[in-house]
């Protein structure tokens, strides 16, 4: 179980758990590498002890990882730690479609198309590279807080179907295409389908099919009508609802043929909202209440657990709706052919169709009889030969009949193959071809040229383009934005940028790109960039370290984050001998992480200090000899003593410095005379301050 502060792969630390779904966890977590916000997606437990789902799941992963698209919510990375599978995504601060649907009720026509093209776009990207997501739902699109619409889970959804998970756990019965429901093929449709349901519910508030049960609702998807959202949403436009009743045919023939012309009509809207502009298909082909080819049913039965021999409707029925999501009516016809005989309507077909084949062989042989015994006029002259020179003749001018080749180039193989076969010219795809000049899924060249005479029923090779031609991606690492659009600009890119802090690369250069330098891309595709924003400032509270030892208030303030560049001394009679007197910036402060502070460091109380300038004279000069001088302070403590002093001539001056005790005190002198006898003499003396 990951909790906030967990680190996983030793580069993201998990921050807060922000959702949960029936087969995953997500996370909100900081990369530390490329210092961004991402989105973890963890699977369950239950996921992740299943090898082959885990298989099958990061595969998928890894191929989603190559799309990148604005509407779509890209995956960064796949992998596995201690039993935890878990992918990487983009982080998307906003709300997904469903909680906005919810909130909102009804969304304006306006705001669900804007919605409807993004997503449109993000699923034209994804079928662009064959990918089909299988599980568009408003569950899995998001809405950002600056209004931009992404699509997540590309590739997940076709990991989940390809295994034994339950409609339940998917959570996206409401938006299955009738093909989905009924397990079969499913292409891009597929997706249109689904993003009709959103587009259904976004200006309707509610889905157009709902039951008790995914079974029952299953069953909707495939046997009943849908309710025109015109009943719900009585002001919307003509257009866009003929584009959502398009969209959610039972039916994929009758449905958009790509997601791309789908956007065409969206756009359509914005401006003509109310122009009928919207091409349905023909009634003839319309879907409704759908019967099972037995084609289907056959596939069906392959993956169908065999039935007991004897079991009552009620148990079939239940049967099929649980297995298949289909109602149990739609087999009835074959009921019978299930138990070894033919039904009553099958039977009645057989017995008819025996009647006529029984009457053309009798009439058959009659005519033959006749012929050979010139009852018709022929009997045998007429040799064999002649008709097989006359069928020769026919199959000669056959084929010596020409027509001209046509340039088939820029269409796309129906397109294609209708103009040819009004030639009487068939059309075979030879292959696939890079190219700058025509759009992917046009056709790049062919064999037989423009104008060019041939026989008809002559098959021309065609080549597909694949696009523009894939290039190198230069690497644009840690220079400067501009001079990396420029570059990339240059080779055909289309580029986006976003920003990132960064402790190592300057601001405004690149710290990553997305595809990397050396990759392979296509003219046209986006290359990402993250830009630095240089290093993340970040506010610290700064500490009170008066009167704290020097040594104790540098590794406070270091630890706060701030930087201690220089001390001073000076004394203080309140701040013992070392501690810190003050601080540059006061205590409290909310200052940039790294901001320097600088500390004055206390000398203790400040000691006066005085000197001592005294003149000292004898009595009568002329019989001194030598003296002993003693300087007490006002105490009497000694400050400083001359013994012997020679003295040569008066008055003699007593000179002492640097004296810390008092501003006053005495001269004990000791006169010793040239007759050998000794004088004492006192004085009183005034220090000055130095």
């Amino acid at each position: 179980m990951l909790t906030a502060g967990m680190f996983v792969s030793d580069r993201y630390e998990i921050i807060e758990k922000i959702g949960a779904g029936g087969m995953s966890d997500v996370f909100k977590a900081r990369d530390h590498i490329l210092g961004r916000n991402v989105a973890i997606k963890v699977l369950k437990q239950e996921f992740a002890a299943d090898v082959n789902f885990v298989t099958k799941f990061r595969t998928e992963a890894q191929s989603a990882a190559g799309l990148e698209h604005p509407n779509i919510v890209n995956i960064y990375d796949v992998g596995s730690e201690e039993g935890i599978y878990f992918i990487v995504m983009e982080y998307v601060e906003g709300v997904t479609l469903k909680t906005y649907i919810e909130k909102k009720v009804q969304l304006t026509y306006k705001e669900a198309v804007s919605i409807a093209i993004q997503v449109g776009r993000g699923i034209e990207a994804a079928h662009a590279k064959h990918i089909i997501h299988r599980d568009i739902k408003p569950q899995n699109i998001l809405i950002s807080t600056e209004g931009k619409a992404k699509v997540t889970d590309f590739g997940i959804a076709r990991a989940v179907s390809s295994n034994t998970i339950s409609a339940d756990v998917m959570g996206s019965v409401h938006y299955s295409s009738p093909e989905q429901a009924r397990n079969g093929f499913v292409d891009g449709k597929s997706d249109i389908y689904s993003l009709g349901i959103v587009m259904y519910e976004m200006v309707t508030g509610r889905v157009p099919f709902d039951g008790d049960t995914t079974v029952a609702v299953a069953i909707q998807h495939l046997q009943e009508e849908m309710v025109p959202p015109s009943n719900y949403a009585p002001n919307l436009p003509v257009s866009l609802e003929k584009i959502i009743l398009k969209c959610t045919q039972k039916s994929p023939d009758r449905r958009y043929d790509s997601i791309s012309d789908l956007l065409i009509d969206l756009k359509k809207v914005l401006i003509s909202p109310n122009d009928d502009f919207v091409t349905m298909g023909t009634e003839d082909n319309q879907d409704k209440t759908r019967v099972v080819s037995q084609e289907e049913v056959a596939q069906i039965k392959q993956v169908r657990p065999a039935r007991p021999a004897k079991q009552s409707h009620v148990s079939k029925r239940e049967e099929a709706e649980e297995e298949y999501g289909y109602d149990y009516e739609e087999e009835e016809d074959d009921e019978e052919e299930d138990d070894g005989f033919l039904n009553p309507k099958m039977e009645k077909a057989v017995t008819i169709g025996g009647i006529v084949a029984g009457l053309i062989i009798v009439a058959i042989l009659i005519y033959f009889f006749g012929h050979m015994a010139g009852v018709f006029g022929g009997g045998s002259k007429k040799p064999k030969k002649d008709k097989e020179e006359k069928e020769a003749i026919v199959t000669e001018q056959e084929t010596k009949e020409e027509v001209e080749m046509i340039s088939v180039l820029g269409l796309t193989m129906d397109e294609a193959k209708e103009k040819l076969h009004e030639k009487k010219i068939g059309i075979r795809q030879a292959g696939t071809q890079a190219s700058d000049e025509y759009p992917e899924g046009q056709i790049v060249s062919q064999d037989i040229e423009s104008g060019e005479e041939v026989p008809i029923n002559t098959t021309v090779n065609v080549y597909i383009s694949s696009g523009a031609g894939s290039i190198s991606v230069t690497s644009v690492l840690g220079i400067s934005e501009q001079e990396a659009k420029n570059t990339l600009t240059a080779q055909g890119f289309l580029v986006s940028t976003s920003q990132s802090y960064s402790d190592t690369v300057e601001e405004g250069k690149v710290i990553s790109q997305t595809p990397g330098g050396g990759a392979s891309a296509k003219k046209g595709d986006t290359v990402n960039l993250v830009i630095s924003s240089g290093k993340e400032v970040k506010k610290v509270v700064v500490p009170d370290v008066v009167n704290k030892g020097k040594q104790e208030a540098v590794n406070m303030l270091t630890n706060a984050g701030l930087t201690v560049t220089s001390t001073s001394t000076d004394y203080s009679d309140n701040i013992a001998e070392g501690n810190v007197i003050s601080q540059s910036i006061a205590k409290d402060q909310s200052v940039d992480e790294g901001t320097n502070i600088s500390l004055v460091i206390s000398l203790g109380s400040r000691v006066t200090k005085y000197y001592c300038n005294a003149k000292i004279t004898a009595p009568d000069s002329s019989e001194v000899k030598s003296a002993d001088i003693t300087l007490r302070d006002a105490s009497g403590q000694v400050l400083q003593i001359w013994s012997g002093i020679d003295i040569g001539k008066f008055p003699y001056t007593i000179s002492v410095s640097d004296i810390e005790s008092s501003d006053r005190g005495t001269l004990d002198i000791t006169w010793h005379l040239s007759d050998g006898t000794a004088q004492e003499q006192h004085e009183n003396v005034t220090f000055t301050k130095q």
